[in-house]
């Protein structure tokens, strides 16, 4: 739709010329369509902004046009003196805190009109942003893994396979599964790296690109299934400003990320994704992203493009969502149970760290 038809729409919907038939569609678009929705609010925003600016700017005028009476009267002189001091003072302290907002009005709406003029600037093109899975030339640079011990191993990479890329990922299964980003797998199989530097075949059980999430299950005789996952995976919406932290392999090493959750969608108000604020780099796609009680509330997935630290995850919630559909379109496989108990609320962090690094895997997806 023309922005301006677009904006046209919105005048008339919030200001209630709209038929029935026009509203319910409307509604419905609205709903389905996070952009549309956000420019509702803007707008309605803006609209209430500009009300209160009428309202003060026919104050003013008001009290200038009593000052003129006064004059007319006597009772002030021209150099703004009083000569009936106590009806100014009445009429000071009845009007100061409208008088203090009327003064911040014109900045406000100065700040609403850049905001949209922003939103309705066309995007340049897609690098604003990007996404956070590790270049082939990084990889390359990097076949041998973490450990000691490592060029002792042979990697369990097919010898002829072509290296794609790779990111990291985390078990939702004690048995195997992890999931990770859909554009971190883009070959046809892939191996993980614990944080011990063993790696263990894995397959790829799903994939949704609409979502940017994948599913692997380890198939591998060396991998030792764990007891239990430390850590829980949050179904409901997270906080704005609450605190989060996330591990991953931007290098060969695990490291460690905090910062806090910054808005509740993500990029252009996608409402599948959360903004955080947190330092990411490529190979931290498909990292966890954990709240103070060991929860999972998302899974980094991409950052903006010349932003320091604005960062997108994934929200938490599509995870159950994916497990469902893979459940129902595999009868096959072993049934995903994911974790809902946490056991790391009220633990100091270096503790959890300790006990999350296991459940952490650098994954590095090739086609043969």
């Amino acid at each position: 739709m023309d922005d301006i038809l677009l904006l046209e729409a919105i005048e008339r919907y919030l200001s209630g010329d709209m038929d029935a038939a026009e509203r319910t569609y409307f509604e419905t678009l609205r709903k389905n369509t996070p952009e549309i929705d956000q420019m509702v609010v803007e707008h309605s925003m803006f609209l209430h902004q500009m009300d209160i600016y009428s309202v003060h700017r026919n104050l003013k005028q008001s009290l200038q046009a009593t000052h003129a009476k006064l004059l007319e009267r006597g009772e002030v002189n021209e150099g703004g003196e009083l000569t009936t001091k106590g009806r100014v003072i009445q009429l000071w302290n009845k009007y100061k805190r409208v008088t203090a907002i009327a003064a911040s009005v014109g900045g406000i709406i100065a700040l609403v009109i850049s905001g949209l003029a922003i939103y309705f600037s066309p995007v340049v093109n897609g690098s604003q942003i990007e996404q956070l899975s590790k270049a082939i030339e990084v990889i390359k640079k990097n076949q041998q893994y973490q450990g000691t011990l490592i060029n002792e191993v042979k990697s369990k990479i097919p010898e002829n396979a072509k290296l794609i890329s790779g990111g990291s990922g985390f078990l939702i299964d004690p048995k195997g599964y992890i999931i990770t980003n859909a554009h971190v797998l883009k070959g046809s199989g892939a191996v993980v790296v614990n944080s011990k530097g063993q790696e263990f075949n894995a397959t790829i059980a799903n994939i949704d690109l609409e979502k940017d999430l994948a599913i692997l299950k380890i198939n591998d005789q060396d991998y030792e299934p764990l007891k239990s996952l430390p850590y829980s995976i949050r179904r409901a919406n997270t906080d704005l400003g609450e605190q989060i932290f996330t591990l991953g392999y931007p290098r060969n090493d695990i490291v460690y990320g905090e910062g806090y959750l910054s808005a509740r969608t993500g990029y252009n108000s996608d409402s599948l994704t959360y903004q955080v604020q947190i330092s990411a780099n490529p190979g931290n796609s498909g990292g966890p992203v954990f709240n103070n009680n060991g929860e999972v509330i998302g899974v980094l997935s991409t950052r903006q493009a010349q932003a320091e630290g604005v960062t997108f995850a994934v929200k938490s919630k599509n995870i159950f969502r994916m497990v469902d559909e893979l459940s129902n379109s595999d009868t096959s496989l072993e049934k995903i149970k994911l974790p809902t108990h946490s056991t790391l609320k009220g633990v100091e962090r270096k503790l959890q760290i300790t006990r999350l690094e296991d459940c952490v895997f650098y994954v590095k997806a090739y086609r043969k």
